[in-house]
């Protein structure tokens, strides 16, 4: 069984903490580990074969630093373009079988297919639940799992369960949609409707029939980008234009609604029920709702001080400031540094609304946070004017930033700790603690760090134009020259 995790997604419901460039998954909201590292976790005692993550191209570092430090070996394939689920599986599994040895009898390997944005409390439950599944799977079937309804929530689509059964698991007969509030309620009553998770388990090999199948577009259009994947480090980089002429489709509509749809006697789909502390963490209210809560029903999250007066059924999070709240109930605030949500909690829902708002001015708050992460490390935007941007840059021990130059700034670097290796024109040297040197307007230059802790510097940027598209690289480790 090899897992297959879905680590695309901007996450637009979770801003100002999850950020097109930084979305939900790479975050720790409910524990020390990131919810992509929690989802790898979970995989422990279930599989022992290295998990293939399929991610959006520029979250590759990110994906590739969090499994690491995980403990987690992976291969990663890379989306130029989001088509959503049918064709990333796709890829996946064109990618696993092509990787069988050649000449062997092997059976096609089993996929379970993950989100990486998930919360799941009761890991035993769900690793119960996925061996459930894979006798029915390795004989073909397709299967998923089914989330125990604890409420009638209208946030969810529904997989109706038959009688039958199948290898210990239940038939499916239908995929539904969201419900109105009435027939959520019905479902609920019913006692044989579960909550769709987007956990699917299937052979690669059936899953691509299926996908030709019923989707002989999507399919062609993913054969062609998975003929000419070129590799790149521990990424799988697929050919772009192909992948973009592929339709944009759920495995939901693409294949299982279909599938179950057939007679019975040709039933393909099975469900297994997983009752595990699930969320999808959706909302700010979702995550209130699976966080500890003191006896007033607070939740509160992030590193900075909170103290709540007269305050009950909230939602707080503080990223470095004293948050206060006095005469308040059911509501959530989030607090970052360059950006403050304050909000009803029965309507954090509508955050989208905000975020499209954001966008449509063309508003960094869109898709960075102030401290932005980059494979050398990362850096915070202190400060800002006209002429002028201060930044707190780290850079990890042996990194080194790209060989550069600027047409509409000057930079002065002051070294705050470590010792920074500069590159300035034809010139090389060393610049340690409480020294610091000035790189000239159109100057090609680079920064390195040759120590073995972290460099810690100041920079001081100053001219007409400062913008980050005001970078032209010559020479990069990681590919963007």
């Amino acid at each position: 069984m090899i897992p297959v995790i879905m680590a695309g997604g901007s996450g637009t419901r979770l801003w100002p903490l999850s950020r097109t460039a930084y979305p939900k998954q790479f975050l720790k909201l409910n524990g020390q580990l990131t919810m992509l590292q929690q989802t790898a976790a979970r995989l422990d005692g279930l599989s022992n074969q290295d998990p293939v993550v399929i991610c959006n191209e520029a979250h590759r570092f990110l994906v590739a630093e969090q499994m690491l430090l995980g403990g987690k070996k992976t291969s990663i394939i890379l989306e130029p373009v989001g088509r959503n689920t049918a064709p990333a599986i796709a890829l996946a599994a064109l990618q696993v079988m092509k990787d069988l040895p050649e000449g062997e009898a092997a059976p096609a390997p089993v996929l379970l297919i993950l989100a990486a944005d998930h919360v799941i409390q009761n890991v035993s439950a769900f690793q119960a639940a996925a061996k459930q599944l894979l006798p029915a799977v390795k004989a073909g079937k397709f299967g998923t799992l089914g989330i125990v309804p604890t409420e009638a929530a209208t946030g969810y689509g529904y997989i109706q369960a038959g009688s039958d059964a199948e290898n210990d698991c239940q038939v499916v007969q239908t995929f539904v949609e969201k419900p109105d509030a009435a027939t959520a309620q019905q479902y609920l009553d019913a006692g044989n409707y579960f909550w769709n998770s987007g956990m699917f388990m299937v052979r690669a090999d059936r899953y691509l029939e299926e996908l030709e199948r019923f989707r002989p577009d999507i399919h062609a259009a993913c054969v062609k980008a998975m003929a000419a994947t070129v590799a790149d480090m521990d990424f799988v980089r697929v050919d772009a234009e192909a992948f973009a002429q592929c339709p944009d489709e759920s495995i939901d509509y693409a294949i299982m609604e279909p599938l179950s749809a057939l007679d019975a006697g040709e039933a393909q789909v099975v469900v297994a029920p997983l009752d595990a502390g699930w969320s999808d963490v959706g909302s700010w209210s979702a995550l209130w709702d699976i966080a500890e809560k003191c006896e007033n029903g607070n939740a509160t999250l992030g590193g900075g001080d909170v103290i709540l007066e007269d305050t009950s059924n909230s939602f707080v999070y503080s990223d470095t400031r004293l948050v206060t709240t006095l005469g308040l109930g059911g509501i959530v605030i989030v607090d970052t540094p360059d950006a403050l949500l304050v909000a009803s909690k029965d309507k954090v829902q509508e955050v989208k609304k905000i975020v499209a708002q954001i966008k449509q001015q063309g508003r960094s708050e869109y898709e960075q946070h102030r401290e932005v992460y980059r494979p050398w490390g990362k850096y915070d935007s202190v400060d800002s004017g006209d002429r002028y941007q201060v930044k707190c840059i780290t850079v990890k021990p042996g990194a080194k930033l790209s060989v550069q130059m600027h047409h509409h700034r000057a930079e002065h670097w002051i070294v705050v700790s470590g010792t920074a290796k500069v590159t300035n024109g034809e010139e090389t040297y060393l610049v340690t603690e409480n020294e610091s040197t000035y790189i000239p307007i159109g100057q090609v230059h680079a920064l390195e760090n040759p120590g073995v802790i972290e460099l810690e510097m100041i920079e001081v940027q100053s001219g007409s134009y400062l913008g980050e598209d005001d970078i032209v690289r010559f020479k990069d480790l990681y590919g963007r020259a």
